[in-house]
């Protein structure tokens, strides 16, 4: 079933109505009724009860998100949240990697201890420990210096927050975001699909193709780096969205065809 984005936000956000000056469309956009003056949202084209939220000349007019753009903008919201949920996670790393920094020698002693008790349960189950990948990894880490250790939680924390500032950026529909956020995921994916070709797995595969989409859809949905018509086109799309637009395109048909309203309503002139 088809999502109608431009009613859920209505129904969300509420109406946004507008009375120009141009009499050509304000008839097509007003309304009276047994109940008061109703005037047409920009957004969904429904009849609203009450005053408009704004007036002027026709090219001052509010740009409301409408169809396709509330779409895009329903994915860029999704990509924004899980960019801050990753950018938190590893600001969580970063912090772990730092106290680890400060009690490197503690830490190892205490692994090593636990290490100790879980040997023999392992090795009843028939796995040894001993030559466990994991468990060698986390024993080259022992052997990582101080200063070593603390450039890896820097380049964390920086890296956490170039994710968060995407988020930000994302979630409030930047340009300057999208440029980044296809940039960012586009410079790792030389090295995820090198991962790939080292070890296979479903959560490597699964990351690296929602990344590739990721990246894809931004930049042609967006019209990045001049693709289909650059910002130029953008620009224009996203003003051929607007309903008063749409309504001043086709005013001269006013003149022709006698206004009517709907569910019985009559026009103001």
């Amino acid at each position: 079933m088809a999502i109608d984005w431009d009613r859920r936000t209505c129904a969300r956000k509420g109406h946004v109505t507008y009375a120009p000056d141009d009499p050509r469309l304000r008839i097509r956009l007003h309304a009276t009724t047994a109940l008061g003056e109703v005037w047409r949202c920009l957004r969904c084209g429904d009849f609203a009860l009450g005053e408009p939220h704004g007036a002027g000349p026709a090219e001052d007019a509010p740009l409301v998100p409408r169809g396709k753009v509330l779409r895009d903008l329903f994915v860029l919201r999704f990509l924004a949240i899980e960019r801050a949920l990753r950018g938190v996670f590893i600001v969580l790393v970063a912090v772990a990697v730092w106290k680890f920094s400060n009690s490197q020698d503690a830490v190892r002693r205490l692994f090593n201890e636990y290490l100790d008790v879980l040997r023999p349960v392992f090795r009843h189950f028939h796995y040894d420990l001993d030559h466990s990948p994991v468990v060698g990894t986390i024993q080259k880490t022992f052997g990582y210096k101080h200063s070593t250790l603390l450039l890896v939680a820097t380049l964390l924390l920086a890296y956490a927050l170039i994710e968060i500032i995407e988020a930000v950026g994302l979630w409030y529909a930047k340009r300057w975001a999208e440029y980044l956020t296809v940039v960012a995921t586009a410079a790792f994916l030389p090295l995820e699909i090198y991962e790939l070709s080292e070890h296979v797995s479903a959560v490597k595969i699964t990351t690296l193709t929602l990344n590739i989409i990721a990246v894809l859809y931004i930049a042609l949905t967006k019209r990045l780096f001049g693709l289909r018509g650059g910002r130029k086109a953008f620009e224009e799309e996203r003003h051929s969205e607007s309903l008063l637009e749409v309504e001043e395109s086709a005013g001269v048909l006013v003149r022709e065809q006698p206004a009517r309203s709907a569910s019985g309503a009559r026009r103001s002139p």
